[in-house]
């Protein structure tokens, strides 16, 4: 949840200093897409296996249009779920940001709420692992890392859309587009992992749905098997 401590995380001068120079690109940008800044809804989504994030908004409760796409300068492991603390892996899943960090080590980064309902019902107890972020630097251990000018757009783009009403941003990561291409590379990986294969399954329910309509899917997570399903 967004703590006292987060906000004041968020509001020092270093992020205002950024929030100041990078707020009049940012409109400019979101006006040629056809959003006024901060957007009334903003969504992430990050694809493993093509290395890049991109940032989705709306104005109002209608389609979402793509505002932009980063790509990946470093995310360590391999395409599956995150299972356990050391592991090294990008989570999958569906998940929200839900702190920042504008004096982070790696210049800016966005925390991602794992472990979810899903990982604590499919991981190894007690030893999940956590920590895990939308940063910049290039640098990663299971976070998702893209150049600093970028990190700060989304950074800034995240926390307005916060301070604006929308408590908690959410962010989808997939292994991959689940596509022609993006299926036939699943399919060639596929080596009798029941829980990776199930995932990968309920996931592309859930990235199947948004490229239906471009509206988020309102997701729902069984609390003791932690499978993915559409409400």
């Amino acid at each position: 949840m967004f703590g006292t401590a987060t906000r004041a995380r968020a509001d020092i001068p270093r992020v205002e200093k950024i929030r100041a120079r990078v707020r009049p690109d940012l409109e400019a940008q979101f006006a040629d897409v056809g959003l006024t800044f901060p957007a009334k809804r903003l969504f992430l989504r990050a694809f493993k296996h093509e290395r890049v994030l991109e940032m989705w908004g709306a104005n109002d409760d209608g389609p979402m249009v793509l505002i932009e796409s980063f790509p990946f300068c470093a995310a360590s492991g391999t395409l599956g779920p995150k299972r356990r603390w050391g592991d090294q892996q990008v989570p999958e899943g569906a998940y929200h940001i839900h702190r920042f960090n504008g004096w982070s080590g790696f210049h800016m980064s966005l925390r991602v709420d794992y472990p979810n309902v899903s990982d604590r019902a499919r991981g190894k107890r007690g030893a999940y692992g956590g920590a895990i972020m939308v940063h910049g630097d290039c640098v990663s251990i299971g976070c998702i890392a893209i150049q600093n000018e970028p990190i700060e757009r989304v950074f800034v783009s995240v926390l307005a859309s916060h301070r604006a009403g929308r408590r908690k941003v959410p962010i989808h990561i997939f292994p991959t587009r689940f596509d022609e291409a993006g299926l036939a590379h699943l399919e060639r990986l596929r080596t009798g992992d029941p829980d990776r294969d199930r995932l990968w399954t309920e996931l592309r329910r859930i990235h199947d749905a948004f490229e239906a309509d471009r509206r988020v899917p309102e997701v729902r997570i069984d609390a003791k098997t932690g499978v993915y399903s559409l409400r």
